[in-house]
């Protein structure tokens, strides 16, 4: 995978060789409010290899603090800076620090559907149609 650094100061970092992700950082100071959503640049562009996704999620340490970080999707054909969504969701305002990791990108195959066939009725299976909830609470 190739990684255009944008920023010098947020180079992707991983701390372990079995980790599964590279830790991403902000490239800026950032003041985000209780329930403001915030877009911060990661400082980087990547390619991701054809017939790879990469997933951009959050880091643990993140999530403690009660921001969200919604899963995004950096697909192959995009070569475009990375972006990342955090939202407040706790109750006092939170300081993202340059060069802060404050999310990861996990690279992993996926089957692209080339091909898209219009059907009227789908084969039948196990579950059916049962969504939310039909497997019960414990």
């Amino acid at each position: 995978m190739k990684i255009k650094l944008l920023d010098p100061d947020c180079m992707p970092y991983k701390k372990y060789s079995t980790d599964a992700g590279l830790d991403l950082r902000s490239s800026k100071d950032a003041i985000i409010h209780p329930g403001d959503t915030l877009k911060i640049s990661a400082g980087i562009a990547v390619e991701i290899p054809k017939g790879y996704v990469g997933d951009i999620r959050p880091r643990s340490s993140i999530s403690t603090r009660g921001l969200i970080l919604p899963i995004g999707t950096v697909d192959a054909g995009y070569v475009g800076e990375i972006g990342i969504i955090l939202i407040n969701a706790s109750k006092r305002a939170q300081m993202i620090t340059k060069g802060e990791r404050i999310a990861q990108l996990v690279v992993t195959p996926c089957l692209i559907a080339e091909e898209i066939e219009t059907v009227d009725e789908l084969p039948e299976s196990e579950r059916g149609a049962q969504g939310f909830g039909s497997t019960g609470v414990m």
